[in-house]
């Protein structure tokens, strides 16, 4: 089991017990914006998702982790759209609960993911997305060495009105 330390997180692979966490929020419709989910999973559907959790980045294209404080999921973190061929993957966070959040939770997250992205799976880069509105988002990750390298107008449909995307990037100089 892949097992990232922090000094106050860790990132661990999906785990069978984390069931009701990722039924609760995949199913949380608040998130569903930046998921690009519209309708609501299943169970049954999210057991499936987890029996094939396991597999290799590789083979998938996608690495998801929960982040845990003290045996407590918190969230969770993805590396997608990993291309071994340019040496670069997407990344996406989120905070469950809004009372988990603003604590040094993300920056903790996101600095092991991208150690371990840079250093293990030797990416050149490390991209995100995130809505322009998201001021805390834009903010967390400029602070962390994220660029910002473009606008996607119009590229979030959000209840009938259409919202920017701002694309970030942070290289590896080595």
């Amino acid at each position: 089991m892949l097992i990232l330390k922090g000094k106050h997180i860790n990132l661990r692979a999906l785990e069978p017990t984390d069931l009701d966490f990722l039924y609760q929020l995949e199913n949380n419709p608040s998130l569903w914006e930046i998921s690009g989910t519209s309708a609501p999973y299943s169970k049954h559907v999210l057991q499936l998702y987890l029996d094939n959790a396991h597999r290799d980045i590789y083979d998938v294209k996608q690495l998801r982790l929960c982040i845990c404080n003290d045996d407590k999921v918190l969230g969770l973190i993805d590396l997608f759209d990993f291309d071994p061929k340019n040496l670069r993957a997407g990344m996406g966070i989120v905070i469950l609960e809004e009372n988990d959040r603003d604590k040094g939770v993300g920056t903790e997250a996101i600095l092991l993911l991208c150690d371990y992205a840079f250093s293990v799976l030797n990416l050149k880069q490390v991209y995100v997305n995130v809505l322009e509105e998201n001021s805390v988002s834009l903010s967390l990750f400029k602070k962390l060495g994220f660029e910002q390298v473009g606008v996607k107008k119009n590229w979030i449909l959000s209840n009938g009105i259409y919202k920017n995307e701002v694309l970030l990037q942070k290289i590896n100089k080595i």
